[in-house]
């Protein structure tokens, strides 16, 4: 079923707020969901009566990552990438940096895992607020690259380097000292308090918001940010050829994909691995 995989309603004037909404799946990010996602932000992009919009997950978690399971099985991209080596990471990260050609800005609202391609998604937004004791990390580098290298820029080289080592994640609160989020919020204050900051938004003229959006995203790009994502995506088409990656899949047909990615974690002791297949 693909039917309603985000919902979509109004929660204050001026204020479009998109819900992932598969909650079994901690949110898994699905070619489907994908690309209800994307078009649910360009209509709201196109409607005049929109001024911000806000992303955020149902559940228990924003997103635990990229579907891994069988769901994407026939269902193709949900936009056209150049087909070769680096066809997917190339495909993701031109989705999420897409949002911020968007004209109005996105609001990244997470609580619970954020992890993987759900923390490229967050990324990808405008502004980003958290529960305090969300977990944004990237598990998947311990048996691959990422598709998206943007740790660096928001969380600083030491902090990047460590997540990128590790795998370990960080909390929202440490996610906001660090610069990867605005602010952090107590868990049950986060649907409140990002669409009271929505509305603020939502008092400026439109015309400005789109502009001075243009203008920080411009700054980052000419410091390097979007090429150097670009770049990592050949690195990321690297990491698939690994001993590392094809000892992984081996696992996977051993094991099942829960059962290897408890594999993966258990040295480390953290994920919760047997509630969902995705990263």
């Amino acid at each position: 079923m693909t039917d309603n995989l985000v919902l979509v309603d109004d929660p204050a004037e001026g204020v479009k707020r998109i819900t992932l909404n598969r909650p079994e799946k901690r949110n898994a990010l699905s070619n489907a969901l994908r690309g209800q996602l994307f078009e649910a932000l360009h209509t709201a992009d196109a409607d005049d009566a929109v001024r911000v919009t806000i992303i955020r997950g149902s559940g228990k978690c924003f997103s635990a990552g990229y579907e891994l399971g069988g769901a994407n099985e026939g269902v193709p991209l949900p936009f056209y990438t150049a087909a070769g080596e680096g066809q997917w990471p190339r495909h993701v990260t031109e989705g999420w940096m897409s949002i911020w050609d968007l004209a109005k800005p996105v609001i990244a609202q997470v609580h619970g895992y954020c992890l993987a391609g759900g923390s490229e998604l967050a990324t990808g937004c405008d502004l980003v607020f958290v529960a305090e004791d969300a977990e944004i990390g990237y598990p998947a580098v311990r048996f691959g690259v990422p598709d998206m290298h943007f740790h660096a820029w928001f969380m600083g080289m030491r902090t990047a380097m460590a997540m990128m080592l590790t795998g370990d994640s960080i909390s929202g609160t440490e996610a906001a000292r660090l610069g990867w989020a605005n602010a952090a919020f107590p868990a049950g204050e986060l649907d409140e308090r990002v669409v009271a900051y929505a509305e603020r938004i939502a008092k400026m003229p439109a015309d400005l918001i789109q502009l001075n959006k243009r203008l920080v995203h411009r700054t980052m790009e000419v410091m390097g940010l979007r090429t150097a994502i670009r770049v990592g995506t050949e690195i990321c088409a690297l990491g698939i050829h690994q001993k590392t990656m094809e000892t992984f899949l081996a696992d996977i047909k051993a094991r099942g994909l829960t059962g290897a990615l408890s594999n993966r974690d258990s040295p480390f002791g953290d994920y919760r691995t047997s509630e969902s297949s995705t990263e």
